[in-house]
């Protein structure tokens, strides 16, 4: 199995998923709310049976479990299979925001081997296939996320509320957070790999298709995911449900985001005071 051959495949088919979505948007959708209490579109499903059917074109003998259909989901022997989460921020997609997400990964002996996300309204494609091979499309450039100069600065982490749990607060202290903005879907991953921020913590809650891809993207590109105790995350889990989640990226693996930041400017200030006082 080439996963580097699968998911070029599979890129434009993302990129067309968008369209259909924004294009449905436009149109006007039709809501509904699940058994689960959250909501759920016409969009969504389109986008999920567009999706679906080019993954199983292309990968026939994987199955595919989507948060969008029931198949597959009493499998609890599958190793090998596709999560795919066809909206990710359904909230944000119905009421006209940008955040939502097309998401597909590929589990691979119970561990994430490829992953795909499309922010159609921001025009933002992430898409990996194994250890420094993340990247996004931009202005028709790819971009090697792995590959990317970082300047340090503070660290700066996503959380999906702004009211900020003990729990997590005590995680954000420890790291040394210096700046926190309120992301909801999995485009919190993508921003994360990017280096745009560097990184996310969440109590256990959603589903495996909420967090497949991105998985995939972050450790791609250098990055890390695991639960609080600092243990890998594996799929397949009878429930589906995710635990604990500590994202952190490459740039604060690496120290390029720091506790103690003190920019060119500061220094330059703190130079300045020191000679009037000096003087």
């Amino acid at each position: 199995m080439d996963i580097k051959i699968i998911v070029e495949e599979l890129i434009d088919t993302f990129l067309s998923a968008g369209d259909l979505s924004l294009a449905l948007r436009e149109k006007g959708l039709k809501k509904e709310i699940k058994f689960d209490n959250t909501p759920v579109s016409n969009g969504d499903l389109e986008v999920n049976k567009f999706i679906t059917k080019k993954i199983a074109e292309v990968t026939p003998d994987i199955p595919i479990i989507s948060e969008e259909t029931t198949d597959n989901k009493d499998n609890k022997t599958l190793k090998d299979f596709w999560l795919v989460d066809p909206i990710d921020g359904t909230y944000d997609y119905i009421n006209n925001l940008e955040e939502f997400t097309i998401n597909a990964g590929l589990i691979i002996n119970n561990k994430p081997a490829a992953g795909l996300i499309y922010a159609p309204a921001k025009k933002r494609m992430f898409y990996s296939f194994g250890k420094g091979n993340a990247f996004e499309l931009c202005d028709g450039k790819t971009i090697n996320l792995s590959e990317k100069n970082i300047k340090s600065r503070p660290i700066k982490f996503v959380s999906y509320s702004n009211k900020i749990k003990p729990e997590i607060q005590k995680i954000y202290q420890e790291v040394g957070v210096l700046e926190n903005i309120k992301m909801k879907s999995s485009l919190k991953f993508c921003v994360v790999a990017a280096g745009d921020y560097d990184g996310y913590v969440a109590e256990p809650r959603a589903y495996e298709w909420d967090i497949a891809a991105g998985h995939a993207i972050l450790e791609h590109s250098g990055g890390t995911v695991t639960d609080f105790d600092g243990n890998e995350i594996l799929y397949g889990k009878k429930d589906l449900k995710n635990p604990s989640l500590i994202l952190k990226s490459r740039n604060l693996i690496n120290g390029w985001a720091v506790k103690n930041y003190i920019n060119n400017n500061s220094i330059c200030f703190y130079i300045w005071i020191i000679s009037i006082c000096i003087c």
